[in-house]
């Protein structure tokens, strides 16, 4: 009606009072995670040894010792292994055969994954998935880098931390000599770790 006042405005709604005794929980803390550890110092020290690397690659990776596979360098964050086009590395096209870079690229995750998984409890790895991508023709040394040491840590530590498995698609970038992008290859590794009953050794 006109010349009537507007409505009072309603009171808001009080909010519900807490059950008493329940309190929210805060949140799990993240583990903590070392990029670097002495199990992992002294996996460095053997696998950079030349004579140490060729009876390790001999015993564990025997293909990759016969195609000629290189660790050049292994730190707590990235690896570096290349790969030369020779007799055994050859295909058809007189280029480097393509198992031949997925070896080098997959051992330069796989092997930051085994430095990553020493010490602590057991931790078993496996491939579960690869995509590549090829963008020029392989005819001398490529060497891929996999910078992925600080994600494949830490998916090793929650996976001890929870006793779930995690997931780490790891991406390595194979180059020649003059610098130009061979090939990229993205693998996926899968981390889950043992219980104490389980025992037994990391597996790749």
């Amino acid at each position: 009606m006109p010349g009537e006042p507007p409505p009072a405005p309603r009171p808001a709604p009080k909010p519900w009072p807490e059950r008493p005794g329940k309190s929210v929980l805060p949140a799990m803390p993240e583990p903590t995670v070392s990029f670097d550890t002495p199990a992992a110092a002294a996996f460095r020290r053997q696998v950079l040894h030349p004579l140490k690397l060729r009876l390790f690659l001999l015993q564990k990776l025997p293909m990759a010792w016969l195609a000629g596979l290189r660790l050049r360098a292994l730190t707590p964050t990235q690896a570096t292994v290349t790969v030369p086009f020779k007799y055994l590395t050859q295909n058809p096209f007189r280029s480097t055969y393509f198992a031949c870079l997925a070896m080098a690229g997959e051992l330069a995750s796989g092997i930051q994954a085994m430095m990553h998984t020493r010490g602590g409890g057991p931790v078993s790895m496996l491939v579960t998935g690869l995509a590549a991508e090829f963008t020029k023709k392989a005819v001398g040394l490529v060497a891929f880098t996999c910078p992925d040491g600080p994600a494949i840590a830490r998916a090793v530590a929650e996976s001890r931390a929870t006793g779930e498995g995690r997931a780490v698609v790891c991406t390595s970038t194979g180059v020649d000599a003059a610098g130009d992008v061979v090939a990229v290859f993205r693998v996926t590794w899968s981390f889950r770790a043992k219980s104490a009953s389980a025992g037994g050794r990391p597996t790749r």
